[in-house]
């Protein structure tokens, strides 16, 4: 008899063959509105769940007493708790590598646009402005030879780290718990501890995962290390900067400029005061967000799944302990 899988994302019509193949699927759309009744209906026998974005507490994995495997459509895991997936004997799975160049592009596209003024001067010309030759008011600052602070030197850290380096002749800094003397081998990259690396860069690039040490991490006192003319870049999750300090600090222009892709609350509300900024860029949370990446990470995620289903352990187990469990 085939297992059971809930998926509540839509996956390409190719990879939903290739799952019922295998598994009997029912699909749950929409489920942190009015899918999620539909969800808990679903979970009762469901040996699997596929899909994203979705806090997973005890009272759903408590509808579903048969769950194997949780098959995350991500890299990021924060919205599960991994203790209680371990207590349960759970594998949860996630979607590295395949994402990371195309996140990379993204930090650098915010880092450019935040440069040279690509918005808010889209928006001046739009507005009827651009009745003569530009001049200082509408001036950018470079790129080209300036540095780079990555905060977090892990796989997406590199891939910006080559970029600056190879593409951009830039001086990458880092901040990690560990040096990484491969990367500085490699870009010619350079050591720091997060307060020297905010004083030191011109432009700043989160690419830490959310975790206790992480959430706050950039807020009102490091903000006041960086230089006034330095551009501050959130690739990371939202909660990794204290909103209201970043807000105050561009409202006052005491850092230049900054480019988010990620929020505390997302979608981020219109009423936002973040959206009455000039010297703001802001994406709805594109990191990974093409056409191809995407399908490639529903590919990776249906690997890890039916891997798990079938017994095996899956090529991007998060929790090993819940692996072990089940084994023991």
């Amino acid at each position: 008899m085939k297992k059971r899988i809930v998926l509540y994302k839509r996956l390409s019509d190719q990879l939903m063959q290739r799952l019922q193949a295998h598994t009997e699927v029912t699909l749950v759309e929409a489920p942190a509105a009015d899918g999620l009744a539909r969800l808990r209906a679903a979970l009762p026998g469901a040996h699997g769940l596929l899909g994203a974005s979705l806090r997973l507490g005890d009272e759903l994995l408590d509808l579903a007493p048969e769950l194997e495997v949780v098959s995350s459509v991500s890299v990021g895991v924060d919205n599960y708790d991994i203790a209680e997936l371990d207590r349960r004997g759970v594998l949860l799975t996630n979607t590295p590598d395949v994402l990371t160049e195309t996140t990379a592009d993204t930090g650098f596209a915010l880092l450019l646009a935040c440069a040279r003024r690509v918005v808010e001067l889209d928006g001046w010309i739009r507005d009827g402005h651009w009745r003569a030759g530009i001049g200082p008011a509408q001036f950018g600052c470079d790129v080209h030879g300036k540095t780079l602070g990555i905060v977090g030197m892990g796989r997406i850290g590199e891939a910006l780290a080559r970029r600056a380096n190879a593409g951009f002749g830039m001086q990458v800094l880092y901040h990690t718990r560990q040096p990484r003397p491969e990367v500085e081998a490699r870009y010619g990259a350079r050591h720091r501890s997060l307060q020297a690396l905010l004083a030191e860069s011109d432009f700043v690039c989160l690419c830490v995962p959310l975790s206790a040490q992480t959430e706050n991490l950039i807020g009102a006192p490091e903000l006041a290390l960086m230089k006034p003319s330095a551009i501050l870049v959130n690739i990371s999750r939202g909660r990794v900067l204290d909103e209201p300090a970043v807000l105050q600090a561009l409202r006052e222009r005491r850092i230049r400029g900054a480019g988010l892709d990620v929020f505390v609350q997302e979608p981020l509300p219109a009423n936002s005061p973040l959206l009455q900024l000039d010297n703001l860029v802001v994406t709805p949370h594109i990191g990974s967000a093409t056409e191809e990446t995407r399908e490639a990470m529903a590919r990776c995620a249906v690997d890890n799944l039916l891997a798990a289903l079938a017994g095996e352990r899956p090529a991007n187990l998060v929790n090993p302990q819940a692996w072990e469990r089940r084994a023991g």
